[in-house]
């Protein structure tokens, strides 16, 4: 459920519809302009990244404010019989403040000392590492002096002084590198547990989300959403201990000595080449972030026509299209190849330009520093100290460039992640839910209304009372709402109005996990997992025994299919369940079922698939089972023949009961179950017999 997940995204009132999981307008979110101070931005780079490269929203705007209170309770219509999420946002409204403040969270983890310990240590190895590697200008700078005065002609002064030195610049490097090594190993244990936490949480959050979300999304997009998500989320915990607090530190001690050392003149060449190379590099990546950003939706879009049409081979098969999902996913990846081509040319520019800014300022440094030798004001010392110096900085602002690009890359990655992570749940338990207390398994529809699409309402008042215990059927044409009552059941969906109650227990006052744990079903489509017969069996309990496996498959008529497979249980059954029979795929539905052993059991055209003899035998099986627990059970059926023997058959119509009764009540008069069973039975001759009678 969305609140176990230690996110804190969701505490955001500013959700507003979205139409599609990529926004198919193609306005993205974008950087925008600032005039923060060049060298106070890259003193505080961090709560820049944070707060500048995704600005919040203007809230002084009526039109935005009207947008974000315009409730999002409002359903979307759908040419399509899906009710689509109200309130999944735009990934364009998660900003970098949230992602950055939600990575800090798994930096600093609450109640996690040994995590804690690590950062810190981390950190102190971080500090160290830079103190050790700003000394190496020093060394330099001592050993040129020292060559340059007549003590090296002596072998005792040269290994007194120049000597010291060397081994002073060797300790500094060497253990320069060992620090910042340790420091890496030190955070990857919090860096990869941040990830396997973030990965569980929306992994979980997905689970959670209702049917009305999974129904109307491509998961070709929602996976590769996660997956470039989980990337850009590795960067950026590693970035913010690895990559900026260490560039914010080494510029501000580079630029603090040369201005100790070497006065303004230095100093403001530096501070102006530093202001310079952020300002273009943010201007620029800026720019390119709107590249990325296509090419991510042209990513995820042929992702999600790649998956698709894998996962419905036989039909691209049966009806020879191969060349037109070829033309679908050649179209998808021109879009991606001609976007990337915009990501690359924007990054050849970006390196150019900040490779000209930086030479320039070298160029001008040396140039003073050799005016300074002829002058007698600096020594050839300095002038190598100020050249390591520079160099120096040029590493952390090679940094900045890159670090940022690719900050601003995972930012884009996980803007989806995190728009998945804001999705409302709208099937909530109440706070005070208490779980289902079976006592028999009574069902009580109390005129419920409810509809997919506000233009298309699907139960119309709906009332009807299923005794407990009793074996009763739902019969109607297609759409009259047989399979909406079964969803509604399982809380799948919440009404538009009305009550529904199993032994006089409101659904929505009952946990989720103890109703959903008193209702099996064997549904019309059999979902199966892409492994084992017994894999697939056993999901309906995981902690049955493979005798118990076993026991269900032969209640359900499938045991000897199995055995005659020449891998019996181990038979992989393939994607859906694409290498056994629909038959077979329901049989092992049933099989499921039994294992589970709910109290209330639903058969929704159980049997469809099954030829006449399986069917009457799997029939009487399932008659003796339900006989014998007294379970109530539902069956929902098109052949009027599977239900003859039902308790009670409601008859549906328009989205309520018309009629209700066993075969006998409902066959003694002209009714609408009469005619549903003459027009059924007229081609085996029934009818005609009872007209001449």
């Amino acid at each position: 459920m969305l609140e176990r997940c230690p996110w804190k995204l969701i505490s955001s009132p500013r959700n507003i519809p979205a139409r599609s999981f990529l926004n198919s307008r193609g306005t993205y979110l974008v950087l925008r302009k600032s005039n923060i101070l060049p060298l106070q931005h890259i003193l505080r780079f961090s709560n820049f990244a944070s707060k500048q490269c995704f600005p919040l929203r203007n809230g002084n705007n009526s039109a935005s404010k009207a947008l974000w209170n315009n409730k999002s309770k409002e359903k979307e219509p759908l040419n399509t019989s899906v009710k689509l999420a109200s309130d999944v946002p735009d990934d364009k409204n998660v900003t970098g403040q949230m992602i950055v403040k939600d990575m800090l969270q798994y930096i600093w983890p609450k109640g996690k000392t040994n995590l804690k310990v690590r950062v810190v240590s981390a950190l102190a190895l971080l500090v160290a590492a830079k103190i050790l590697n700003v000394q190496v200008p020093f060394y330099f700078k001592s050993i040129i002096d020292t060559m340059n005065t007549t003590l090296v002609q002596e072998v005792g002064a040269l290994w007194s002084t120049v000597g010291a030195v060397v081994l002073g610049y060797g300790f500094a490097r060497i253990f320069s590198t060992v620090f910042q090594e340790l420091r890496n190993s030190v955070f990857a244990i919090v860096s990869q547990s941040a990830i396997r936490s973030v990965s569980s949480n929306v992994y979980q959050h997905l689970l959670n989300l209702d049917m009305n979300f999974h129904l109307s999304k491509q998961t070709g997009s929602i996976t590769r959403a996660m997956d470039r998500g989980t990337k850009g989320i590795s960067f950026i915990l590693s970035s913010m201990v690895l990559h900026i607090i260490p560039i914010t530190l080494e510029i501000a001690m580079v630029s603090g000595i040369l201005t100790y050392k070497y006065g303004p003149s230095f100093s403001a060449i530096a501070a102006t080449t530093v202001a310079l190379y952020a300002l273009f590099t943010v201007r620029t990546t800026s720019w390119r972030t709107v590249f990325r950003r296509q090419a991510n939706a042209a990513d995820s879009k042929a992702s999600a026509a790649a998956i698709e049409s894998l996962i419905n081979y036989e039909a691209v098969k049966t009806f020879n299209n191969e060349s037109y999902e070829m033309s679908r996913y050649e179209k998808h990846l021109s879009a991606y190849e001609k976007a990337n081509v915009k990501v690359a040319s924007s990054l050849a520019f970006l390196n150019s330009g900040q490779a000209i800014i930086f030479s320039t300022a070298l160029t001008l440094m040396m140039y003073m520093g050799c005016r300074g030798i002829v002058t007698s004001n600096l020594t050839v010392g300095d002038l190598v100290m100020i050249n390591q110096l520079v160099f120096q900085l040029s590493i952390p602002l090679n940094f900045l460039g890159s670090v940022y690009r690719e900050m601003r890359q995972a930012f884009t990655d996980m803007e989806q992640l995190f728009s998945l992570k804001r999705i409302n749940i709208q099937v909530k338990e109440a706070p005070d839910a208490r779980d289902l207390v079976l006592k028999g398994g009574s069902i009580q529809f109390d005129n419920v209304h409810f509809s997919y699409n506000p233009n298309r309402p699907i139960l119309n008042g709906c009332s009807f009372n299923i005794p407990a215990g009793a074996k009763v059927a739902f019969v109607g044409a297609s759409g009259c709402g047989k399979s909406t009552i079964l969803r509604l059941l399982f809380r799948f969906y919440d009404t538009d109005s009305g009550k529904i109650l199993i032994d006089n227990q409101r659904l929505d006052q009952i946990t989720l996990n103890s109703l959903r744990k008193a209702i099996g079903v064997v549904p019309q489509d059999t979902p199966l997992f892409n492994d084992t017969i017994l894999y697939n069996i056993g999901y309906g309990n995981p902690k049955a025994s493979n005798d118990e496996i076993v026991e269900a498959a032969k209640k359900a008529k499938i045991h000897d299919i199995i055995e005659s497979f020449p891998e019996g249980y181990q038979t992989k059954v393939g994607e859906r369940g694409l290498m056994i029979s629909g038959g077979e795929k329901q049989r092992l539905a049933v099989s499921r079922l039994l294992l589970k052993n709910p109290e209330i059991l639903f058969f929704d055209e159980a049997t469809s698939a099954l030829d006449t003899n399986t069917e009457r035998a799997l029939l009487r099986n399932i008659n003796d089972l339900i006989k014998g627990s007294h379970k109530t059970s539902v069956f929902i059926a098109h052949r009027l023949r599977t239900i003859k023997d039902c308790d009670i058959i409601f008859v549906l119509e328009k989205g309520r009961v018309v009629e209700q009764g066993s075969h006998e009540q409902l066959m003694a008069k002209n009714s609408v179950y009469t005619s549903m069973w003459h027009s059924q039975e007229s081609p085996f001759g029934e009818s005609n017999k009872s007209g001449d009678a």
